[in-house]
């Protein structure tokens, strides 16, 4: 489901002048200091923009549309300029005393986001007065209240934003996956395979992200289905989540366990290449095939779309096996680690 921000105008993006709180005539128009580049970064995250402001009795003696309408061009002139594009604009021109049903913080004006269309609750209202704290719980949705620090609000969005969950529906399997890059808490896996599972728990645990994910396959065949589209799944949401990657480390990582060693070389700079050379000596380990290992790692390559290469030595399949998932976790964590205040790109191309 769409995703939205609400975002108020004067005191928020424009600095909202202190006598009678009207952005009329030039020497009054100024930008809140941060607003652009945080919006720039906001407008990345996969939320549609809404501009929601009250503009008091807009249209009437005291405020002439003549005088409104050149400063609101100029803004949103200034931040299509620098690839910031409103996706809708609301305007209530109401006076506080009308109590009119579109005024903020009531929700007159906001009714095609309450069709059910939209994730009210995974969306936000950022404004800086009361009233746009009030909507938020109106709309169902969350409030942060600017206080001068478009940074803090930016960090607190992007942290919020690496979160996917998708879905793999096939006559083999019934597959949901849900990814959180930014927070450890307890992960939930039930493939139906015990030891699949806990070496899934291995790439939650030491890639230090949330992983929710079930799956009912065809097991009275084989444990193929399953734990390719276990794979597909994963992928796409690590995919998802990563977004548009800027700030990411990109690169990871290597370690032994007990008596094995595992290489493994990530890149997520989206294209695709696997290699594989692992050797095991048994067919299954607990319940779970080895063969399948390289398989569900090269599916979970071509869907997170990066280079994978993967190398072990050991004489323990089970810390074989094991030391493998570690590794790949352990890559994944350095390699999607965001760094605060960083919006750059890991790329010399500027495109990943």
């Amino acid at each position: 489901m769409k995703k939205v921000l609400f975002i108020d105008r004067d005191g928020t993006i424009l600095v909202e002048p202190p006598v009678d709180y009207q952005i009329d005539s030039l020497d009054k128009f100024d930008f809140v200091p941060g607003a652009i580049s945080a919006l720039k970064v906001l407008s990345t995250l996969g939320y549609e923009l809404v501009l929601a402001s009250n503009q008091d009795g807009l249209g009437t003696e005291s405020f002439p549309v003549e005088d409104y309408q050149p400063l609101q061009d100029l803004m949103l002139r200034t931040l299509r300029s620098e690839g910031i594009i409103f996706d809708d604009i609301l305007i209530d021109t109401s006076f506080p005393e009308d109590n009119a049903p579109t005024r903020k913080p009531r929700t007159g004006m906001f009714g095609k986001y309450l069709t059910g269309d939209y994730d009210l609750s995974a969306s936000y209202v950022i404004g800086d007065r009361d009233t746009d704290m009030e909507l938020a719980q109106n709309l169902g949705a969350q409030g942060i209240r600017f206080q001068n620090n478009w940074a803090e609000i930016t960090e607190q969005l992007r942290r919020t934003s690496r979160t996917a969950t998708t879905s793999r529906n096939t006559r083999e399997t019934q597959i949901t996956v849900s990814v959180d890059l930014d927070n450890a808490s307890p992960s939930s896996i039930d493939t139906g395979l015990k030891f699949f599972d806990h070496m899934l728990d291995q790439i939650a645990h030491h890639g230090g992200i949330s992983l929710t994910i079930s799956a009912h396959g065809d097991l009275e065949v084989d444990e193929h289905h399953t734990m390719e589209d276990v794979a597909i799944c994963l992928g796409t949401a690590l995919l998802q989540a990563l977004g548009d990657k800027r700030g990411i480390e990109r690169y990871g990582f290597a370690l032994p366990m007990d008596e094995c060693d595992a290489l493994v070389l990530l890149d997520l700079g989206g294209r695709i290449d696997f290699s594989w050379d692992v050797t095991f000596t048994r067919e299954y380990v607990g319940d779970t095939p080895t063969e399948m290992f390289r398989h569900f790692f090269q599916s979970l390559c071509a869907a997170m779309q990066c280079n994978l290469h993967i190398k072990a030595r050991g004489e323990n399949n089970h810390h074989l096996a094991e030391a493998v998932f570690k590794a790949f976790a352990r890559a994944l964590r350095a390699a999607v680690y965001r760094q605060p205040f960083n919006y750059e790109l890991p790329s010399s191309k500027g495109l990943l």
